[in-house]
């Protein structure tokens, strides 16, 4: 395997109005790939994809990104490409990792654009065993609603063809009961796997309370007009090989098969990795909802304090004046705004953004002072990347 592509609609979700504290309510719908996992489960890996988080009583963030995680830290990334990357507009986004040509590293593409690269993953040798997981996965199930996310994923082999995973190398992990009249909403998911020999599609949501008891519910709605429209007549005809016109169409109606339809795409994604002219940069703010009036440092400092798993106390909350010197000029390309944004750092011990027991070396993070999304990370030994 030296790729693996993913894709999904930016779909609406919507939180609960009401006061959660310093508990994190998030969603997560991610490709995470591990390229090589013979040293075991927790081997480095690449995660990219949706996310929308809670970030007070009646605002939220919603946006992707893209994180590296290995065994001595990691980073993150907000991505600031693409069609409304930050709209929950319904529409189609794609997500990629590809290997690069030499080395062991990996370059991460979203609709078909290049937008990072890897630092410290494994090298790959022939025999070795992967894995990829998509999913959604949800913090704070009480709070949120998550309609159905269809997600659709393919790997390239060795020799630069993408296929669909076969049925038996596919496994299930739902760690909520499924919605039924004895299990209701809201800690159940409901799921459906679509397949026959091939893995095609995997289907999930998560219902929130009955909505007799909604309490006036943070919704992230769509734009009330697209420019996709506009933007495809404006496209030229050919870019870096690839036809703009079939991969704009391809990407409205079935991204999943614009690698085999769209001439040029599945060259351009191996090569130059710069393939789609609509998608080249985005100048939209990361989106959210409610008052313009920003986040305070104190509100930042609980949302830290909860995401990284240390002691509100133990934190620093500035201003961004300039680059964090931690977070260096490559990592930190694709994330930059015209947005203010506060600077959070520890010194002590955390687990970063990753899901383990494991312990790393002190934090730093990038939050958004107009919506309070988080813009970059990174903690450990991933923080001293240049």
């Amino acid at each position: 395997m030296i790729g693996d592509f993913a894709t999904w609609r930016n779909m609406p979700i919507t939180f609960d109005q009401t006061d959660t504290g310093s508990a994190a309510v998030q969603v997560a719908n991610y490709l995470r790939v591990s390229p090589n996992t013979s040293s075991g489960p927790l081997a480095p890996s690449i995660e990219l994809g949706l996310y929308a988080e809670k970030t007070g009583r009646t605002t939220s963030a919603y946006g992707p990104r893209w994180s590296e995680l290995t065994t001595s830290g990691g980073r993150t990334q907000a991505i600031k490409a693409g069609v409304n990357p930050t709209k929950p507009d319904k529409r189609n986004h794609t997500y990629m990792t590809v290997r690069q040509d030499s080395g062991n590293q990996w370059d991460v593409l979203y609709d078909f654009n290049k937008v990072g690269s890897t630092t410290k993953q494994l090298k790959v040798t022939s025999g070795n065993t992967n894995r990829v997981d998509i999913g959604l996965e949800v913090t704070g199930p009480k709070y949120v609603d998550v309609p159905s996310i269809a997600n659709r994923m393919q790997f390239m082999t060795g020799n630069k063809v993408w296929q669909q995973t076969a049925t038996a190398n596919v496994a299930k992990s739902i760690t909520l009961p499924a919605c039924s009249t004895s299990h209701k909403p809201p800690t159940c998911f409901t799921t459906k796997l679509t397949d026959n020999s091939k893995f095609t599609q995997w289907t999930a949501s998560k219902p929130r309370r009955q909505a007799a008891a909604m309490n006036s519910p943070t919704t992230l709605t769509a734009p009330a007009v697209s420019p996709a429209a506009t933007r495809a007549q404006s496209l030229p005809a050919t870019f870096n090989g690839v036809d703009q016109r079939a991969l704009h169409s391809c990407m409205e109606n079935n991204p999943d098969s614009c690698l085999a339809t769209v001439p040029g795409l599945s060259e351009c994604v191996v090569t130059v990795r710069m393939c789609n002219a609509a998608a080249l940069s985005s100048r939209e703010s990361s989106t959210g909802t409610g008052p313009d009036a920003g986040v305070s440092a104190a509100v930042v400092r609980e949302r830290a304090a909860a995401a990284f798993n240390v002691p509100a106390d133990s934190l620093s909350v500035r201003p961004t004046a300039s680059p964090a010197g931690a977070l260096k000029a490559r990592f930190r390309a694709a994330a930059d705004s015209d947005d203010g944004s506060w600077t959070v750092t520890s010194a002590g011990p955390t687990s970063g953004l990753q899901h383990t027991d494991r312990r790393f070396d002190g934090f730093t993070a990038r939050y958004s002072t107009h919506t309070g999304a988080l813009l970059e990370a990174c903690w450990g030994d991933l923080c001293d990347v240049s």
